[in-house]
């Protein structure tokens, strides 16, 4: 492995990324003109951020000279080492907010990752601008960061195709196709209009200011879950903001390419999908069980919206709470552990196992309890009218 070209590859990533700290800057300035204290200094710090990440991003890239002749083993280098290197360079701002090291590093890695831990108490203690970045990291590590960089690298001298295979794996839902840089672009598209859509569905449906909005349409379509609010979505006590949610953090935990085919070609395509039958199969069980369990008689609005938020916020692994469900009964418990071991659909910004592989385990098993009966039966696994390959 040529290490000065996987650093010369991250060095100009880091140069397109620092412009990542415009908004929370001008957030910040924002909020000073109008009186609030101290957000000039945290635009100072935003702005000195972007300098350092600046910085470091041309003493990286010095020297590096565009080639395509990237070999595998360098594209695996630039995904591992853009996750760790960026990670550290966006916890600059966490620091300057008072953060240690370490807890800056574990914030910043939550939010690309699309975690959702945090290690924050104190809520009032921070601005908006730190807020904002928070929540830009979640986006940025949902879907954005790997067809950014699909669409940035082959500028930079490196295979798009390489290193998206690089961050994906070969379950059949995974495919986008053969022009992969194209289908980069698409699959950004797709995320910019739909966290536009969640923005002004939450403003305009559940009344909620615009900067509230813009934060959790960030972490909803990355399926990350942080919030401004120290309670999550406990603490704004807002059942249509919550309807709403349900309904993007399942279009969240959905397959991207599949979205983009049923809004581009033919809705039914979205449908006739198997994973996503079963992932919302699953979503819709959890919710059923949930609010038979938390009904004293029979489930009313109430039990409905927090067995469907639960389910959804779980089974596409966003992590938003609209209450505290630590206070409901161990068989409730034990419904959501089910519903987060499903997973959202492969190609989506969803963590967990994926339902492409709980569909795939479930139809192995159907096959060998049906083998044992038919021990010559021919019975391939099938997906989407074709057979599965073995190694998959």
């Amino acid at each position: 492995m040529r290490i000065s070209r996987v650093l010369g590859v991250i060095g100009r990533l880091l140069r397109v990324f620092c412009l990542g700290f415009l908004p929370p800057l001008a957030l910040c300035l924002w909020d000073g003109y109008q009186g609030v204290a101290g957000q000039y200094q945290a635009a100072g710090q935003f702005a000195l951020a972007l300098a350092i990440t600046w910085l470091a991003g041309t003493v990286f890239a010095h020297g590096f000279i565009p080639r395509p002749d990237v070999r595998r083993a360098e594209a695996l280098g630039v995904v591992a080492g853009s996750w760790l290197v960026i990670s550290a360079f966006s916890g600059i701002p966490y620091l300057f907010a008072g953060l240690s090291w370490d807890d800056a590093l574990f914030e910043s890695m939550s939010g690309f990752t699309t975690t959702g831990a945090t290690i924050l108490r104190d809520f009032d203690a921070y601005g908006r601008g730190f807020f904002l970045w928070r929540s830009m990291t979640q986006w940025f590590g949902g879907l954005g960061v790997i067809a950014l960089f699909v669409v940035v690298l082959p500028q930079l001298g490196i295979a798009g195709r390489q290193l998206f295979f690089a961050e994906t794996s070969t379950a059949p839902s995974e495919v986008v196709g053969s022009r992969v840089r194209e289908s980069a672009r698409r699959l950004w598209f797709l995320y910019v209009t739909l966290t536009a859509a969640l923005v002004a569905a939450l403003m305009l449906g559940a009344g909620f200011p615009l900067y509230e909005s813009v934060c959790h349409a960030l972490t909803t379509m990355s399926a990350g879950g942080f919030s401004p609010n120290g309670e999550s979505i406990a603490g704004y006590a807002n059942p249509a903001a919550e309807w709403i949610l349900v309904v993007f953090m399942l279009i969240a935990g959905t397959s991207f390419p599949l979205l983009w085919v049923g809004m581009t070609r033919n809705p039914l395509e979205v449908w006739k999908d198997g994973e996503f039958r079963f992932y919302l199969l699953a979503a819709a069980l959890g919710c059923g069980m949930l609010a038979f369990l938390l009904a004293p008689s029979l489930p009313g609005e109430a039990e409905l919206r927090a067995g469907a938020f639960q389910a959804a916020s779980l089974i596409s692994s966003t992590g938003f709470a609209s209450t505290n469900y630590d206070l409901w009964g161990d068989a409730a418990k034990a419904v959501l552990i089910m519903v987060m071991l499903v997973g959202g659909c492969a190609g989506s910004a969803a963590g967990g196992p994926k339902a492409i592989r709980n569909l795939f385990a479930l139809k192995f098993v159907w096959r060998d309890i049906t083998r044992s009966l038919l021990p010559r039966a021919v019975l391939p696994l099938r997906h989407k009218g074709k057979a599965v390959p073995d190694p998959i």
